[in-house]
C-alpha cells in the first residue's frame, strides 16, 4: 500500500470565494469518512484569493481512483464545479514525509 496525494489547483470565479471556501468544507467533511481517504487541506493563495489548493491524501491509488470514478463524488461536487473557473489536478505518490519535532501526529 503506497499512499497518494492529490493537488488540485483552481481558481473560483470572481466573488464566490466565501461560498467556495464553505462548500468545500462541507463536502470534505463527508469526504473524510470514505475509507481510503487519510487527509485533505485547503490552502488559498495570500496574494490572490481567488486562487487554491486543494490537497488530498488518500491510502492508496487504487481506493482514490474508486473514489474519482464513483456518482458519489460527481453529486458531492457538483456544487464546487459551478463555483469555479479553471482546475488542474495531478496525483503524486508520497515518497517521504518528515514532521518538524513540534507537529502533533
Amino acid at each position: 500500500m503506497t499512499p497518494v496525494r492529490t493537488v488540485l489547483a483552481m481558481r473560483t470565479r470572481e466573488g464566490c470565494e466565501q461560498r467556495f471556501e464553505a462548500e468545500w468544507l462541507a463536502v470534505a467533511e463527508k469526504i473524510r469518512t470514505l475509507d481510503g481517504c487519510l487527509r485533505q487541506e485547503l490552502v488559498r493563495d495570500v496574494d490572490d484569493p481567488r486562487n487554491y489548493l486543494i490537497m488530498s491524501d488518500w491510502a492508496d491509488r487504487e481506493r482514490l481512483d474508486a473514489f474519482g470514478r464513483s456518482e458519489h463524488r460527481d453529486h458531492l461536487l457538483r456544487v464546487i464545479r459551478d463555483l469555479r473557473e479553471s482546475a488542474e489536478r495531478h496525483t503524486y505518490q508520497i515518497v517521504h514525509s518528515v514532521r518538524s519535532e513540534s507537529e502533533e501526529p
